[in-house]
């Protein structure tokens, strides 16, 4: 690993990288400096094989946080290494360095002292509404097609109903026959579902950049519990406002679990959902009133829209999401799906607290 350090333009001397053990997809190392005050960095081997245009990937990223950077000089903020992420070039001046064996890797600047929450409070669902609000609003002002799709039609639901088609058609697994019930419930919400993209397409609806991760874990906070700066951000693409929203709510709002086998444990967390609204609103102020008014919808549209992935994937035979027993597909597609209609259940509700937030 020192071999792929002498590739970048660090400018002091480090110790041993060490693992971090973060995230799912990417493999991550702390390369702490040898004296105390000096920089360490993140080492990061990105991969490649969920995100088959690194180029594209590491040009949003660079797009993005030289963009939030300028932001903040131009505010005067202090501090500024420790509220957006700082790319080091390659000693070529490239964004990562790409081995003989194939393998891409990238350096930042490691953001310290900062912490990482995995527990969701109110007071954390606000500060982390904060956060993407704000996260949003710095890249209001760029075009939503000066980046790529890191991942294609990650979060276009006419997309995923394409895939869901073809799987019920191939029927690869022989899983089809007992999940009437499911096939029902998708189908009678598809119009519902694609709205945004007709909107889009009529011109009502606009696209931004979107983070595409909203986790409260992707979110740094400093010695005070303040958030300071966003991390991972290899799904920084163009999409909808809401999509973000509804993702975190997907989540960090649901009493119960992403695949809980008991459904009755899953519910709308009201106050989590006001929470992180309040946050949110506070900091996204370019949101136009259709926008605002679709948030509500968002959280449906990201619970339907998982409910189609798990179940695609369950009639594919499991080829895409790691399973811990048998059935684990089909128990998220029952968790997701029972989530949506928690969501329907409470859906004025939830536009009330966006009317009274707003």
């Amino acid at each position: 690993m020192n071999e792929i350090l002498k590739h970048f333009a660090i400018w002091n001397e480090v110790e041993e990288p060490q693992p971090l053990r973060i995230g799912f997809i990417n493999d991550s190392f702390v390369v702490p400096a040898k004296r105390v005050g000096e920089t360490s960095y993140c080492l990061q081997r990105i991969n490649h094989r969920i995100f088959k245009d690194v180029e594209g990937l590491m040009r949003n990223i660079e797009i993005v946080t030289s963009h939030i950077r300028e932001k903040l000089l131009i505010a005067r903020e202090e501090n500024i290494e420790r509220k957006v992420l700082h790319l080091i070039p390659t000693k070529e001046g490239k964004t990562f360095y790409r081995t003989p064996e194939g393998e891409y890797w990238r350096l930042y600047v490691l953001v310290e002292p900062a912490t990482s929450q995995e527990k969701v409070t109110p007071m954390s669902a606000q500060l982390t509404g904060e956060a993407f609000g704000r996260f949003q609003s710095q890249l209001a002002d760029l075009p939503f097609n000066a980046l790529c799709e890191s991942i294609p039609n990650f979060h276009n639901m006419e997309f995923r109903l394409q895939e869901l088609d073809e799987a019920l058609e191939a029927d690869a697994a022989g899983r089809k026959a007992a999940c009437t019930d499911i096939i029902e419930a998708i189908n009678k919400r598809r119009d519902e579902m694609c709205l945004a993209e007709r909107l889009f397409r009529e011109g009502k609806l606009h696209k931004h950049i979107n983070h595409c991760d909203t986790k409260v874990n992707n979110v740094l906070f400093d010695e005070k519990g303040r958030p300071i700066c966003i991390v991972d951000l290899d799904t920084v693409m163009p999409g909808f406002v809401f999509s973000d929203f509804g993702d975190f709510m997907r989540t960090a709002a649901n009493t119960g679990l992403e695949d809980d086998p008991n459904l009755d444990n899953i519910h709308v967390d009201l106050e989590i959902y006001e929470a992180y609204t309040k946050g949110y609103l506070k900091k996204a102020t370019f949101l136009t009133d259709l926008e605002k008014e679709l948030l509500p919808y968002g959280c449906r549209l990201l619970s339907y829209m998982q409910t189609v992935r798990f179940f695609t994937d369950w009639l594919n035979g499991d080829t895409y999401y790691k399973i811990a027993y048998p059935e684990h597909n089909l128990v998220r597609t029952r968790a997701q799906l029972r989530l949506v209609e928690e969501q329907e259940k409470v859906a004025d509700e939830m536009a009330k607290i966006i009317k009274k937030l707003s």
